[in-house]
């Protein structure tokens, strides 16, 4: 091309300049009549042409995927075909280019179970997300994989690993209560604690605090901030909060000597605030003494350099350094322990230097955690993992810091693509994981609300925004699983059955079981004889089967009676209508149609022959029976439009096929299999318990109802375009937990409204 450029350029020199002028306003000409067409095109062109990102499928009814894919598909989201990044062939991205970002919401211990068993209560994510997919139970791989972060399920321990951990080897032959956690004159005076009698403590004031200390003796929490002087560190700041966490003592304190570092990124102080203090030391000394009752239990991490600051001596000191013990001598940073055992941020960079009163508090939290839950509780929590993940993620944020330093354009050419997140950071993208699973004090909903704000905060500002919810650990329990997985499987049964009758001596039962059978395929069939005249109970397979019987057969003469078809009234079915509404009303069900009643056929072929002719039909899902294998006489059908269906139905209308709208989505479909395949049979109740039960159920559904209130405001917070992925992940701490679940979507004006292929 540049040879054929220069070429050119070469000839113009040899024309004459008259010829020139004449091919320059040809040229001119040439060029506005082209600009006149480009902008008539323009004008013409229509609206619905504006290219926005979409979602299409092939994948119907086998909705199966594993946490590669997902990954893969997110890593494409995120990156388009840069980096050898392909596009997924099992979900396809269009227009992956306008794309504003990606988000990614984790609830915790849900599961596909409780998203059917309380699809009432979910109502954003039913109405909002049409692509679902089963994933396996857990999500702890694809959380590593994404942003180099366990989740707390992988990372407890057995007992027996827990045994070895150094928390337990140094506290399991102890009485577990109070002053069984206080330190020893020994650890004391190994730790450097100011003691009696040692060293050049002699001028050290004592706190006064002799009596005996009981297992409800009031704890303290303390801490100070330091400044450098001539003497080396000295006292400038103090906080003391009790055991409710409430300030009762926040000085700032004057030394005796002129200061030669203000320590200000730690300390937090400067010339500025302590110029006009006059608190000195012995005031502060002599408040301690008069606030601190005779048998108080000083609590602080690494509080053998707060009290050599005091310069005072307190003998019933509890360490929570010490106290999370490490191998080696090591130990936790009081920032670590604050996030990984209690789920809370300190010492934020944002803010100026450490704040006192907050590290009082936090360090009084984990003592308080530490004697209620006990050490074997705190060793399943696997520190030491979490700590190392940690480290590992600040290594790579330092080496995307390095290798981005000297780019100019932010973007580093041979780059690791160790995780997604790296990837995202190497771009010069920010990221977001406000949440952990851990919640030591099952303060669920507040933690929930923290993660919220803070995430409401920073989505603006991120690229890609990984946020982890909890459902409160009061609802996950075997117990509870079972019940509800009991539950749903009773509503299923109510919901499925339809009660048809009276019938005359004089009715042929195969003529009605024929009738019946041309609805869908029947699990079982049996008569009542109990009532004045016979009724037959019909149990259908599908939804859709027992709504086709109730529309189509209800009042229809067959053998000579006139037979009524209902469904029991029963408590699990008082919300019936109101669920097949909604599930009609699905987005993963618009453009599907279920169709029963075709004769016996060898293959989709065969099928398609059957049924004739249907404009914009895409794809097929052809159930198999459960206990022979063999394909049955019902099907869904999936057509590239909710009109093409409506189109679909009228045409199917006259056949010898029964049809309807679809209600039951493949995942719904598949899930109810699997909760039948489980047999989760719940037992007999007692009356006692009843209540008791429908408190717990009544709470667990007000629960998830907030979550997916939680998961609106998220959703609406996002730019358009924003790829929004939801994971029920279930937990392995229940073996009966299914198939997890995600829900794919695309933000759009209006209601995502997602192309299928």
């Amino acid at each position: 091309m540049a040879a054929q450029t220069h070429g050119v350029v070469k000839k113009r020199c040899y024309e004459d300049e008259e010829t020139a002028g004449e091919n320059r306003k040809a040229k001119r000409k040439r060029k506005i009549d082209k600009n006149d067409i480009d902008s008539n095109l323009q004008k013409v062109k229509p609206s619905s042409e504006v290219k926005t990102p979409s979602l299409s499928t092939r994948m119907f009814g086998e909705n199966q995927i594993s946490y590669e894919q997902l990954y893969d598909f997110l890593k494409y989201a995120m990156q388009g075909k840069h980096q050898n990044v392909t596009q997924p062939s099992w979900c396809r991205l269009h227009h992956q280019r306008r794309v504003a970002g990606v988000m990614v919401i984790i609830l915790h211990h849900v599961d596909l179970v409780h998203f059917y068993q309380c699809y009432l209560q979910f109502k954003h994510l039913r109405k909002t997300f049409k692509h679902r997919f089963f994933l396996p139970a857990i999500s702890g791989d694809f959380i590593k994989k994404t942003g180099g972060l366990g989740t707390n399920d992988h990372q407890q321990l057995s007992r027996e690993e827990s045994d070895k951990v150094p928390i337990i080897q140094k506290h399991a032959k102890k009485s577990h209560n109070l002053s069984s956690y206080i330190l020893t004159h020994k650890e004391m005076h190994v730790y450097d604690y100011p003691i009696e009698g040692s060293g050049d403590r002699s001028h050290f004031v004592h706190t006064l605090c002799n009596g005996p200390v009981t297992d409800t003796s009031p704890l303290f929490g303390l801490d100070c901030e330091m400044c450098l002087t001539d003497k080396g560190s000295e006292l400038t700041r103090i906080a003391v909060v009790d055991a409710a966490g409430h300030c009762i003592m926040n000085e700032l304190v004057k030394p005796k000597r002129p200061i030669r570092n203000y320590l200000t990124c730690y300390s937090g102080i400067t010339e500025t605030l302590l110029r006009p203090v006059q608190t000195t030391l012995a005031e502060i000394q002599s408040r301690l003494k008069n606030i601190l009752p005779p048998d108080a239990i000083l609590v602080g991490h690494s509080l053998d350099a707060d009290l050599r600051a005091l310069e005072m001596i307190h003998p019933n000191v509890i360490d929570t350094s010490i106290l999370y013990a490490r191998k080696g001598g090591k130990r936790f940073k009081l920032k670590f322990l604050a996030a990984a055992v209690l789920g809370k941020e300190i010492q934020n960079k944002a803010q100026l230097g450490h704040n006192p009163t907050e590290d009082a508090q936090c360090a009084l939290e984990l003592a308080q955690y530490f004697i209620e839950h006990g050490p074997r509780k705190v060793a399943e929590l696997n520190l030491e993992a979490k700590f190392s993940e940690q480290r590992k993620m600040e290594e790579a944020e330092t080496r995307v810091r390095d290798l981005t330093a000297g780019s100019n354009d932010g973007i580093q050419t041979g780059v690791p693509n160790s995780s997604l997140l790296e990837n995202v950071q190497c771009a010069g993208a920010k990221t977001l994981l406000p949440g952990e699973q851990n919640n030591a004090h099952n303060h669920t909903a507040s933690l929930n609300e923290q993660i919220l704000q803070k995430a409401l905060e920073e989505i603006p500002k991120s690229a890609l925004n990984v946020i982890q919810l909890v459902l409160d650990s009061n609802y996950v329990t075997a117990d509870l699983y079972t019940e509800t997985t009991s539950k749903m499987r009773a509503k299923l049964s109510d919901l499925l059955t339809v009660y048809v009758g009276p019938l005359t001596k004089d009715v042929c039962l195969e003529t009605v079981d024929e009738a019946f059978r041309k609805c869908g395929p029947i699990q079982t069939i049996r008569v009542i004889s109990e009532t004045l005249k016979p009724h037959l109970c019909i149990q259908y397979e599908v939804l859709e089967s027992v709504q086709l019987a109730l529309e189509g057969l209800n009042g229809a003469e067959i053998g000579g009676s006139a037979l009524k078809v209902q469904r029991p009234v029963t408590e699990m079915t008082l919300e019936g209508e109101m669920l097949l509404r909604e599930l009609e009303r699905d987005p993963e069900n618009e453009g599907v149609l279920y169709v029963a009643g075709f004769r016996e056929c060898q293959g989709e072929t065969e099928l398609q022959e059957q049924l004739g002719p249907l404009e914009g039909l895409r794809s097929i899902f052809w159930p198999k029976d459960q206990q022979t294998g063999r394909q049955r006489n019902d099907c869904f059908l999936r057509f590239q439009s909710p009109e093409c269906a409506s189109k679909a139905l009228q045409a199917l209308h006259g056949s010898p096929f029964r049809s309807r709208r679809a209600l039951t989505s493949p995942t719904f479909l598949q899930g109810a299999c699997l909760v039948n395949e489980k047999d989760h049979a719940g037992a007999e109740v007692p009356e006692t318990q009843r209540q008791q039960s429908l408190d717990r159920e009544f709470g667990f559904k007000k629960a998830i109802k907030k979550l997916d209130r939680t998961v609106k405001t998220l959703y609406e917070r996002v730019p358009e375009n924003t790829l929004c992925l939801v994971l029920l992940p279930g937990t392995d701490r229940l073996s009966g937990s299914l198939n997890s679940l995600s829900l794919l979507g695309i933000k759009g004006r209006k209601k995502n409204i997602s192309t299928s292929c």
